[in-house]
Parts: C-alpha cells; sequence; structure tokens
C-alpha cells in the first residue's frame, strides 16, 4: 500500500515543529492503548512505531513523511500515572500546542482500548478537540480480547460516556487479528484526498 515511508523528526519543543508542508494525521491515545501497534498496522510495517512493554514510550512528537502525500504524527501517550508529573504536563503541553498550531491537519486518530471504561481524562480530551473544532475519528482497539456480544456493549457505552453523535467515524480494530484495519486505513486515504 505505502512504498516510501520515511522518519522526519523528533519535536520535544513546540518551536521545533516541521514546515506545514503536507496534510497531517495525528494519532493519539492513552499509554498502553496500542498506539504503535496501530501505527504499525496501518503502515504495514512492524517497526515503524516503536512498541514497548513501556506505557509512555513515546516522549516526543514524531512525524514521518508518507509518500510524498501526507505525514503521520506520532503524539505521545497520556494519562500514565508512573511518568514524573513535570514529564506529564510537558507531554500536555506538547499535544496541545500541536492540535493548536496551524497546519492541515485532516483527522486526529483518537485511540481507546475497548476493554476499558473511559475516565474523565479521556472525556476532557474528547472536549478539548471538539472545542478547536478538530476532525476527529476514534479506534477502539484490542476488540480480539472481547467476545462480539461484549464488543457492542463496550461500544455503546463509549457513545454515552464520550457523547458521541452517528456523524463521529467509529472503526473497531484488532492490530493483532488484523481486523477493521483496512476499512480504517480506506477511511484515513480519503481524509488525505478530501
Amino acid at each position: 500500500m505505502f512504498k516510501y515511508i520515511e522518519f522526519v523528526k523528533s519535536v520535544y519543543n513546540l518551536k521545533d515543529l516541521p514546515p506545514p508542508e503536507l496534510p497531517e494525521i495525528a494519532f493519539l491515545g492513552r499509554s498502553n492503548v496500542g498506539k504503535s501497534s496501530l501505527i504499525n498496522a496501518f503502515l504495514e510495517r512492524k517497526n515503524i512505531a516503536r512498541i514497548s512493554s513501556t506505557p509512555g514510550f513515546t516522549k516526543a512528537i514524531n512525524f514521518f513523511r508518507i509518500d510524498f502525500r501526507f505525514c503521520l504524527v506520532d503524539l505521545p501517550g497520556y494519562g500514565f500515572a508512573k511518568v514524573p508529573l513535570d514529564l506529564q504536563k510537558k507531554w500536555k503541553f506538547l499535544i496541545e500546542g500541536y492540535l493548536r498550531a496551524v497546519r492541515d491537519l485532516r483527522s486526529l486518530v483518537l485511540i481507546f482500548d475497548i476493554k476499558r471504561t473511559p475516565d474523565q481524562l479521556d472525556i476532557n480530551l474528547l472536549e478539548f478537540v471538539k472545542a478547536i473544532k478538530k476532525s476527529f475519528c476514534i479506534v477502539l482497539n484490542k476488540i480480539d480480547t472481547l467476545s462480539k456480544s461484549e464488543i457492542k456493549r463496550h461500544k455503546e457505552m463509549y457513545y454515552k460516556t464520550l457523547n458521541l453523535t452517528d456523524k463521529v467515524s467509529l472503526f473497531q480494530v484488532s492490530c493483532k487479528e488484523k481486523i477493521g484495519i483496512d476499512e480504517f486505513r480506506r477511511f484515513i486515504i480519503s481524509q488525505i484526498k478530501s
């Protein structure tokens, strides 16, 4: 699918953001939701985004140029309690600063572990994204860990807890079993072309 994938840079300070030359797709999720696995599955590669057993591994905003058509932006994970508070604040500043910046962000991919119940941190994040009027979609990851009836129940819980409407593009995926990835990829490509 994608032929040319180039790492552009890691950004630790907002002043170092690269010039917005291409449309961007940003991936954001709390620590341990499988963000790196989703990025790798989306790109059909094994090790573009580094997968770590240690939550909170992504410490910078990582930019990748894809086929000279768009940039994939890997944002730091949020909400991991074992990360020092000052580092959590720095990541929050980085994430919010990037989202407020004037860039051609076509879609923000918000990733959730379908087994988890969204908490106030997740609700606040979604309210922030809506408030700054960024286009977003939701990915419920790790569906291979639940039965079909549990998936349905958890999906309904997400709609209710996060106050989602039917207009929100929501995808149920399993990176491990490669379920739902093709549909998600087609949607993202459609956002780049629009």
